[in-house]
């Protein structure tokens, strides 16, 4: 068997809280090359360009965001997308830069070999308006435009009170903006089949997710799925969090975000892709703290099957100056200096200096390409791990760590690749440096890693060839306690193994010669990621698929009932109402139900009817009443959750698992 040299990238970045000396030196980071994430798309590194830049489509940025990577651009800019007249290149209300317009738009995405996403007008325009933009650029000039939104945060067009989004429309419901987004993607579609189309959602657990408004029957977008997701190709958030921290929250915020999509936009619901077309910190946007945060949160999102991640914005302007990390902050939202002045006479670098988060953005570049599949890693220390496989077998990590004062030495463990004892290539990024460096030397089984660093080691693999890996899996036949999934056959594979995913730790479910395999002994109302490995005659192992990931029901039939009511929201917490039936044939001279929040980010904050406790994320309710067969309870509680507000999966009442239905 033909042998080869494989290819391993690892990227490192360090964090920790800042000022805070950590009491463990040394981190221990395991990669899973088993565990398969998401696939890389080439429209996955993106940035916003806005029409009041004069920047815009210059040949020094196109080719600043083409050696970052960027693969992306977003245009006429966030809310001017809502005033943004195209045929005259005016945005009433709004400042238009000199030589800002589509075509010079167009020229600088194609110098930085990028694709556009465009947002149609919809505040103060029309579907007709938005039908012949998509004719001239696709039909008459060639772009070849593949992305358009409609609109932009549109939620914000005071319909829930605040009100920064324009929208001339006399219906600002969601309602009204669903049905005039059918009608916007019916027209734009007319113009150019071969379009995507994308709608607006609420970002789950940002305002004003779940909040059902005055004169509404259900949330933004439980309303907006249910009339235009069978009409549009994908939806679009915004995501400003507050620090990388808050990255923990992706794969939660995904699922739930998918959950709504497959429970209210109709058949062939998984089509719908998600792309996150505004991104940015909080804190240290020109620093380190914003570059650690971009690193972070760009990863996250693509692991987690976003297939388009766009930074806010190229350029903007300060805001506050103050000093981050013993570096200079300017508040500024950009990733390249506008060399703009505050009333204190401080002012940014010459213009276009890029920022930390640039820096970041061409990290990420070099560390998982368009292509590539990324892999679990990770740490349970405060170094963060990520990885990506690449088509020819290389392979690539990613790591973080957020301590501004200490060194980190890290030792890095590896299951499913062995990597040789040829030093790596190594590009580092450090603390207040203002390029990548670039060397080589070490091992690629320890690191010390600067303060406040990203760095990307290069590695070597010792493996064979091996069988191809298996397409993605499919989820068949699903209970309370079963799973059944299916996946192509690989020509030469005598056997596969599924494989589940427990953070960066695997084990192994089984293993089957066919390509069909059912699980049992699974936990109720509960979440599970899987990836099915080939293995061939000689013993070689593939890659592994696609990650599937699948949720058991309640049980079918049961001696209860439960039904889970979110009675009202206001995006950081809730009041639930609990129907409990006694379905069995026994009275109940006292009950107890239970259950588990998917996260830890939520809580009962108080109950009444019955005697409530939390325990982790388990909750207590016992109540006194006796409960006749056929007879109902009902309990209440107000609800807390600082993330997505993923509902239990399953209630138990003494002990017993109920039917649950939620709504």
């Amino acid at each position: 068997m033909q042998r080869r040299r494989l290819l391993l990238v690892i990227t490192l970045v360090v964090a920790c809280l800042p000022g805070v000396a950590s009491a463990e030196p040394d981190a221990t980071v395991l990669v899973n090359a088993r565990a398969g994430l998401a696939t890389v798309p080439d429209t996955g590194l993106g940035v916003n360009h806005a029409v009041w830049d004069s920047q815009l489509g210059t040949n020094a940025v196109s080719d600043l965001l083409g050696d970052a990577g960027v693969r992306m651009m977003r245009y006429p800019g966030g809310s001017y997308g809502d005033i943004y007249h195209w045929k005259d290149h005016t945005a009433p209300g709004g400042y238009v830069a000199p030589n800002t317009d589509f075509d010079t738009f167009m020229a600088g995405v194609r110098r930085a070999n990028a694709q556009p996403i465009i947002i149609a007008n919809y505040g103060t325009g029309t579907a007709q308006e938005a039908a012949d933009w998509v004719h001239s650029a696709n039909v008459v000039k060639g772009y070849g435009v593949k992305y358009w939104e409609i609109g932009n945060e549109l939620y914000g067009n005071g319909h829930y009170g605040s009100n920064w989004e324009a929208d001339n429309h006399p219906d600002k419901s969601p309602a009204g903006y669903a049905r005039e987004t059918v009608e916007y993607a019916k027209a734009m579609k007319a113009a150019d089949p071969t379009i995507k189309v994308g709608a607006v959602l609420t970002t789950p657990a940002n305002w004003p997710d779940a909040i059902v408004g005055t004169g509404d029957a259900a949330s933004w977008n439980q309303t907006v799925l249910s009339i235009a997701g069978p009409y549009v190709d994908f939806v679009i958030v915004h995501w400003y969090p507050e620090s990388v921290a808050s990255a923990e929250q992706v794969p939660d915020l995904m699922y739930l975000l998918r959950q709504q999509i497959s429970r209210f936009a109709g058949p062939d619901s998984g089509r719908l892709g998600i792309a996150v077309t505004e991104l940015n910190a909080t804190y240290g946007r020109n620093t380190q703290p914003g570059a650690l945060f971009a690193a972070e949160a760009y990863t996250s999102l693509l692991e987690n099957g976003v297939f388009n991640v766009d930074w806010w914005n190229v350029h903007n302007g300060p805001g506050k100056a103050s000093t981050v990390a013993g570096q200079p902050d300017y508040d500024d939202f950009g990733l390249l200096s506008s060399a703009g002045c505050l009333s204190d006479g401080v002012c940014e670098p010459p213009l276009n200096t890029p920022f930390a988060p640039y820096h970041a953005v061409r990290m990420l570049s070099l560390f998982a390409r368009p292509g590539d599949q990324l892999v679990r890693a990770g740490s349970a220390s405060t170094v963060r791990a990520h990885a990506a496989r690449r088509p020819n077998g290389d392979l690539a990590v990613l790591l973080l760590n957020t301590d501004p004062d200490n060194t980190r030495t890290v030792t890095i463990d590896y299951a499913g690749y062995t990597p040789s004892a040829d030093a790596p290539t190594v590009h580092t990024f450090t603390n207040g440096a203002g390029a990548i460096t670039t060397s080589v030397g070490g091992s690629a089984r320890s690191r010390t890693l600067p303060p406040y660093s990203i760095t990307t080691l290069v590695l070597h693999s010792t493996a064979a060839n091996h069988p191809a890996a298996p397409g993605q899996p499919v989820l068949g036949a699903v209970t309370d306690r079963t799973a059944t999934i299916t996946w192509p056959a690989v020509p030469g594979a005598v056997k596969y193994e599924v494989h589940r995913q427990l953070g960066a730790v695997g084990e192994q479910w089984g293993e089957t010669p066919g390509t069909s395999f059912t699980a049992g002994n699974l936990n109720p109302g509960s979440r599970y990621t899987v990836n099915v490995l080939a293995r061939d005659a000689a013993g070689a192992v593939s890659w592994s698929s696609p990650p599937l990931t699948l949720t058991t029901g309640a049980p079918a039939s049961s001696t209860c009932a439960v039904r889970l009511s979110d009675v009202n929201d206001w995006s950081s917490g809730f009041v639930g109402s609990i129907d409990v039936t006694n379905t069995g044939t026994q009275a109940l001279e006292g009950w107890t139900l239970a259950f588990d929040w998917p996260t830890s980010r939520q809580k009962v904050n108080s109950g009444w009817n019955g005697t409530w406790t939390q325990n982790g994320t388990t909750v207590t309710v016992t109540g006194s009443p006796r409960a006749e067969p056929n007879a109902t309870v009902s309990v209440g509680f107000v609800g807390g959750y600082t993330g997505p507000n993923i509902p239990p999966g399953v209630f138990t009442l003494n002990g017993t698992p109920c039917r649950t239905q939620t709504g």
